[in-house]
Formats: structure tokens, C-alpha cells, sequence
């Protein structure tokens, strides 16, 4: 009996020394956070503006001169990871009309949340910012409704471009990726902790794999931070990530897509499978791969590479609009 009772008085104690010792980190990086956030918040109100279309409220980003291409963020994203992706893989030479989809920042979750209805949302963007025509870069979640814009308004995009992105049903959450779900992405505290203290297992969780990850340059390295920190405060896209769960994507139709289209997709990629581009490139009409070997999910290691490919493509199929 006496054993039992010294064993229970171990188990209590680590269990008060794990809480107070969870209690003091608490205490002690708090005030970081409180910081972190604060100027996160402040920096999102000062980057975009909001206008509003005949779909609600949306938010957006205008930057730079030259043709227009319309940037559609991912999962978790926003028009401030937008604009990462844009100066990482457009370039300069265009015009980025960067956009906060559904649910993500500033932008509000309608009743109809659907691709379809993003890409009738873009459309009412355009019309308020009166560009008749637009390239379109997709990436990631952003795809689905990057399709869908290339196929409900073709006369009003140019080019489509779809990067490390969704076309088609995706296969089913691995247990892992609910507890994240269900964990990490109901807390703005939680996922900033991760970020600070846990990132290299985040980034293997945003495909990016831990063999990829070791040829990184510290530049690289600096890249993959900055694109996770464009999640902050993750209370204010998570309308947006849970929406886009809630939409399963269906196969479109996307054999009628007319536009030049390019993909791009890395082998490795363990977020959003390399099948996904194999299947948006077999499909539509014309459509080229370019395949790239390693760099997970964010093309990590081949973003001088991939930029130089992309800029290629929307100046070959946008200069006659351009000229105009």
C-alpha cells in the first residue's frame, strides 16, 4: 500500500511540475506573441483595401504597372501571402491584383462560398477596378477556383497558370493533417507557437520534406518563414480554411478550358500530390508540365527557376492584350 501511495505522490508531482512548467513558458513568451500579433494586425489593415463588388466585400492588393494577373492564394493564406507569391514567382514586369479569397482577412464569407462563386467574385473585382482581362495564377487551394474562372469567364482571362494546385478531388486527410485542423488552426496562440519554436516540423507539414528542407539556403530558409508567418493571426482566415474543407472539389469539365495554361508541380510534393497537376495538364487542352524534381510544395530551391518559366509564359500569351 505504501508503494502505491509513493507512486501516486510521483505521478502527481510530475504532473504539477509539467503544469507549472507549462504555466511559466505561458507567462514568459505571451508577451511576445501579444507583440507579434499586434503588428501583424497592424500591418494587414495598412497593406490592402477593401471594395464593394456585387459579391460582398473583397480585399484586395494593386501593385506594380504592366499586364494584370490576378493571384489566387492558398490555404491558410490571404492578400499578404499573395503578395509573396507574386514578388517570389511573377516578377516585376506585371501588374499583381492580388485578392484575400472567401472567408480569408477582409474579405467575407457569402452564404454560396463555392469556387464557382470565387470566380464570379473576381469578375465583379475586375469590373470595379475596370480591367477587362486578366492573367490568373493559382496556387495551391487557390486552384479550384482559378479553374473555375477559366471556365465560366474565358473571355476574360488570358492565361492560366496553376502551381503546386488542386484540380481534382484531393484524396482523403491523413490523421495527421485533422489534428492540425482540429488543433493548430483554432488557436492564434498555438499556431504562432509552432511557428516560433516547432517551424521546420511545419513546413514537413506543408510539403515540404525534411530532405528538401536540408539544402536550403539561409535565404530560403528566411523564405519558408516569412510565407508561414503570412498565416497570422489564424483567427482571422479560419472561415476561409475551414470553407475550403467544406467544399470537396469536384472533377470539373476542365477538357473545355481554352486559355494557354501552364503547371507546375514538384514530384515530392506531399501536401497536394503530384498527380493533381498530372491530371490538370492530361486534361486540358494544351496544357504544359513543367515537373520539377524536389522542392515540396513550395518549389523550395527552384523559385529563380520556376519565376523565370512563368514570366516567360504570361508575356507569350499576353502580349497581344498588352500591345492593345
Amino acid at each position: 500500500m505504501k508503494k502505491v501511495n509513493y507512486i501516486k505522490k510521483v505521478g502527481w508531482l510530475i504532473v504539477i511540475i509539467f503544469v507549472v512548467t507549462a504555466v511559466v513558458f505561458v507567462v514568459l513568451t505571451y508577451p511576445r506573441y501579444q507583440h507579434d500579433m499586434h503588428e501583424t494586425r497592424e500591418r494587414l489593415l495598412s497593406g490592402s483595401q477593401v471594395i464593394q463588388t456585387n459579391s460582398g466585400p473583397i480585399e484586395y492588393a494593386d501593385v506594380g504597372d504592366g499586364y494584370p494577373v490576378l493571384v489566387v492564394h492558398g490555404a491558410g493564406g490571404g492578400y499578404d501571402q499573395g503578395l509573396i507569391l507574386a514578388k517570389t514567382f511573377i516578377g516585376d514586369d506585371f501588374r499583381w491584383i492580388v485578392i484575400s479569397r472567401f472567408g480569408y482577412l477582409r474579405t467575407s464569407l457569402p452564404a454560396d462560398a463555392s469556387p464557382a462563386a470565387m470566380a464570379d467574385a473576381y469578375v465583379d473585382l475586375l469590373n470595379e477596378l475596370n480591367i477587362s482581362r486578366v492573367a490568373i495564377v493559382g496556387v495551391s487551394r487557390g486552384g479550384p477556383s482559378s479553374l473555375q474562372f477559366a471556365l465560366r469567364h474565358p473571355d476574360r482571362c488570358s492565361a492560366l497558370v496553376m502551381q503546386s494546385a488542386i484540380s481534382h478531388t484531393p484524396p482523403p486527410e491523413s490523421a495527421m493533417q485533422k489534428i492540425v485542423f482540429n488543433t493548430i488552426f483554432r488557436s492564434d496562440f498555438v499556431y504562432w507557437l509552432i511557428t516560433t519554436k516547432f517551424e521546420s516540423y511545419l513546413i514537413s507539414m506543408f510539403g515540404v520534406p525534411a530532405e528538401a528542407q536540408a539544402r536550403l539556403t539561409p535565404a530560403e530558409k528566411e523564405w519558408a518563414s516569412e510565407f508561414l508567418r503570412t498565416m497570422h493571426p489564424i483567427s482571422l482566415r479560419k472561415a476561409g480554411i475551414y470553407n475550403d474543407r467544406e467544399y470537396n472539389i469536384h472533377d470539373y469539365p476542365i477538357e473545355r478550358i481554352t486559355v494557354p495554361t501552364l503547371v507546375i508541380h514538384a514530384e515530392d510534393d506531399s501536401l497536394v500530390p503530384f498527380t493533381q497537376g498530372q491530371y490538370t495538364a492530361q486534361n486540358i487542352p494544351g496544357a504544359r508540365l513543367i515537373k520539377q524534381q524536389s522542392g515540396g510544395h513550395f518549389l523550395m530551391g527552384e523559385h529563380e527557376k520556376v519565376r523565370s518559366k512563368v514570366e516567360e509564359f504570361l508575356k507569350q500569351h499576353t502580349r497581344a492584350d498588352a500591345e492593345k
